[in-house]
């Protein structure tokens, strides 16, 4: 049990102190899952069994894949629930699998069945706990692989999987990464803990970096460790945190809080504490960029092939097709925090399976009609966006529905976040668009630029960011970021690029002007010029906005209660 001076008269540490969540797990067989308490939904949330006061009737059961590693025959299995009792199934941004519209009646029957499949669990998927630990999906096969980092992967899990001191007991969530690859296909600095690759004195290990979650980036903590000290580490820093971390309110109570309060080398003299080896100072960190194509030459020959999801949207009969296929070709399936497929160790870069139009490199939340929390139905808007431009540019795009940011809009080239606004006539959605992440090295996380666009200009706005990215003659959507857009303030992005839409203009950003320079060769004579030199580029942009799409007489929008959103 967690020292008295730790439990808080906060709600959930009340929780905590009645009753450890690992003890609770004996009621569930007794437990009436159509009159459940405030209690009862933090509790079963360490089991991966997520309920919502504002949708009762619904549930939902969050699969853990630790590194994304799954079975064939998983798919089969789990394809037969999801048929049999009317399911629908979403890959999550963390390599993981939810369920959605279980019932009162069902949700015990299936949380067992999933359960007893050997290499698979939902214990711990929700809640104050250890999450999904993930890597890239071509970690021990892809051709830039130093350390395969699944082994240790499972040793982290069965550190604290069903650990009765650590279930359901931490101040807050912590998720974990770690990657041996110097080209990953997927970004990894959103993570609270971070083992990235790096090299010291000849050898490769981890340089680590702590703090990072959806909307910050994970900083260097200046320590560098060989693979074999990576799970001793971990463990120590998770004992720290369970400790140390702060339970007085839960909006700053990660351990980028931590790091707020205390600072890195507080923190680090927290973990010292049980982590009892030395450690040297931060390594050469060896993470660089590339595009991923959907089929990819694996380092011990043969192919990895991406199968493209509808935004994480997966149907039964998608699941028993890869399942049948990948056991017919002695292949395996390894899930993504892209929210795509990944079948390792084809023999050629042959599948039976139709490319979808939808950008691979778009990750978009669960949405409305699967999170009580968004605005947006995020699955369908995705597909509003300019898909084959963004593949043409290889953009990696982030799509959240609140500004939680669940689609890691700020780890992206462009982020965007579905709001409302009464702004804009009878359609109230507003997206606000990011840009200027430099994801790949965890240098920074994406600004916003755009505060306010309409859902029925976001395609066009989009498209005219990523124009300007190829005038730029940069490589990469993030050198473009590193060289071009970070070299000028948001706001000023937000007028060039709002007075570009309004006029038509072809001009192109020159890093080595200044704003001001820049805007008088392009847009002198316009009135908005004047407004910017007298109240500065934020008011002039929003004048844009305001002349271009702001209603006349901005009709009075209804919000929709949650109590009165339809079951799903």
């Amino acid at each position: 049990m967690l020292p008295t001076q730790h439990l808080t008269l906060k709600k959930f540490e009340q929780f905590k102190a009645a009753m450890r969540p690992y003890d609770y797990f004996e009621m569930l067989d007794t437990l009436d899952f159509e009159s459940l308490g405030e209690g009862d939904r933090f509790y079963l949330q360490c089991f991966g069994i997520y309920n919502s006061e504002l949708e009762e009737e619904t549930f939902m059961l969050r699969i853990r894949t630790a590194g994304g590693r799954i079975k064939a025959e998983h798919f089969t299995s789990i394809a037969a629930i999801v048929k049999e009792h009317d399911l629908q199934m979403v890959l999550t941004a963390r390599a993981g699998i939810q369920l959605h519209g279980l019932e009162a009646d069902n949700i015990l029957e299936v949380f067992k069945e999933v359960n007893g499949m050997d290499g698979l669990t939902t214990w711990q998927t929700f809640g104050d706990n250890i999450r999904n630990v993930v890597t890239d999906p071509y970690d021990g096969a892809g051709k830039s692989c130093k350390i395969e980092v699944y082994p240790l992967i499972e040793r982290m899990q069965s550190f604290f999987l069903r650990n009765p001191e650590l279930v359901g007991m931490l101040p807050r969530r912590v998720s974990v990464g770690i990657t041996g690859m110097e080209f990953n296909a997927v970004p990894l600095f959103s993570n609270d803990l971070l083992f990235a690759l790096a090299k010291k004195d000849g050898e490769y290990g981890f340089n680590v970096n702590i703090g990072g979650k959806n909307t910050e980036v994970a900083m260097p903590a200046d320590i560098f460790l060989a693979p074999d000290d990576a799970v001793e580490f971990f463990e120590a820093l998770i004992f720290a945190f369970n400790r140390y971390g702060s339970r007085e309110k839960r909006t700053r109570s990660r351990l980028f809080h931590m790091i707020e309060d205390i600072g890195m080398e507080g923190l680090k003299r927290k973990i010292a504490e049980f982590y009892k080896k030395p450690w040297s100072e931060a390594g050469e960190l060896l993470l660089k960029k590339r595009d991923f194509g959907d089929f990819e030459e694996l380092k011990e020959g043969g192919f990895g092939y991406r199968y493209r999801t509808d935004y994480g949207v997966v149907g039964p009969e998608e699941f028993e097709a890869i399942a049948r296929f990948v056991m017919a070709e002695g292949a395996e399936v390894r899930l993504g925090i892209d929210q795509q497929i990944y079948i390792l160790g084809l023999k050629s870069a042959e599948v039976p399976f139709e490319k979808r139009d939808t950008a691979p490199t778009v990750v978009a939340c669960a949405g409305s009609e699967y999170c009580p929390f968004s605005y947006w139905s995020i699955k369908d808007e995705s597909h509003m966006l300019p898909q084959s431009e963004i593949e043409e540019c290889g953009a990696v795009v982030g799509f959240s529905g609140c500004l939680k940011g669940c689609g890691r809009h700020k780890h992206a080239d462009i982020g965007i976040v579905g709001l409302r606004s009464s702004r804009f006539g009878k359609d109230d959605r507003s997206a606000r668009i990011f840009l200027g992440a430099e994801y790949t090295s965890g240098k920074r996380a994406a600004e916003a630029v755009f505060q306010s666009v309409p859902l029925a200009e976001m395609g066009r706005v989009v498209s005219l960011v990523l124009d300007e990215f190829k005038k730029s003659g940069c490589d990469t959507f993030e050198e473009f970021s590193a060289s071009v857009l970070n070299r000028f303030e948001p706001e000023f992005l937000s007028l060039w690029f709002m007075a570009k839409l309004e006029s038509g203009s072809d001009a192109a950003l020159d890093p080595q002007m200044e704003e001001m320079e820049l805007l008088s060769r392009t847009f002198e004579g316009s009135e908005y010029m004047e407004v910017a030199r007298e109240s500065g580029f934020a008011e002039a942009a929003g004048r844009i906005v305001k002349d271009m799409w702001y209603e006349q007489e901005a009709p009075e929008v209804r919000h929709v209660k949650p109590s009165e959103r339809r079951s799903r």
